[in-house]
């Protein structure tokens, strides 16, 4: 299936829009499960479900004619950045319907996984992507894929096109930039 998804994803990049209908049964499992995974920490009452944030994360990513897919675990890094934006925006969308409160920020603990349980937690981390990202696009990346697509370290690597041990030491470096960016106290600069 692997390769079957590959000339899906090359032939959708050319534009190819049967392939790009053709894309959606063969990786729905897996962004279902990526939803799925965001989704459950969220309070209940949520007006934002799974299946309608698989959907719009989907309709954003075959809207990209311009990327050169490089295979499954690219596909899914860059859907974990679709959904990432979906929940942001619907964040921010509530946060606008609310008065006052306060943002507080979100402790990173070491379960890989973002828990998104709250609207300000969720802007919290997006804040300091957009912070890393100006400074490391690919560290950035990596803490994309690790927290919102929940892909380990050797999957991670592979989409960022480094080596696991290069995904590694990134790790090393950012985690903790985010543990102090996340817990207020950002008094250094992003990893270089």
């Amino acid at each position: 299936m692997a390769e079957d998804t590959t000339a899906l994803l090359l032939l959708a990049a050319q534009g190819d829009a049967r392939a790009v209908d053709r894309l959606l049964p063969v990786l729905y499992d897996d962004l279902h499960r990526v939803a799925h995974h965001l989704m459950r920490g969220e309070a209940p009452g949520q007006t934002l479900q799974t299946t309608a944030l698989l959907n719009e994360a989907y309709l954003r990513l075959i809207d990209q004619r311009r990327v050169d897919w490089k295979g499954r675990t690219h596909f899914l890094a860059i859907g974990a950045q679709a959904m990432r934006r979906v929940l942001v925006d619907h964040a921010r969308a509530r946060q606008r319907n609310k008065r006052g409160g306060r943002r507080q920020r979100v402790e990173l603990s070491d379960d890989v996984v973002l828990q998104p349980g709250k609207d300000d937690d969720i802007l919290a981390v997006d804040e300091a992507l957009e912070k890393l990202a100006r400074v490391s696009p690919r560290q950035a990346r990596l803490v994309e894929m690790r927290f919102f697509a929940g892909l380990d370290m050797a999957q991670a690597a592979e989409a960022l096109g480094v080596s696991k041990r290069t995904a590694e030491g990134d790790w090393t470096h950012v985690s903790a930039w985010l543990r102090r960016e996340l817990s207020g106290d950002a008094a250094r600069a992003p990893p270089a």
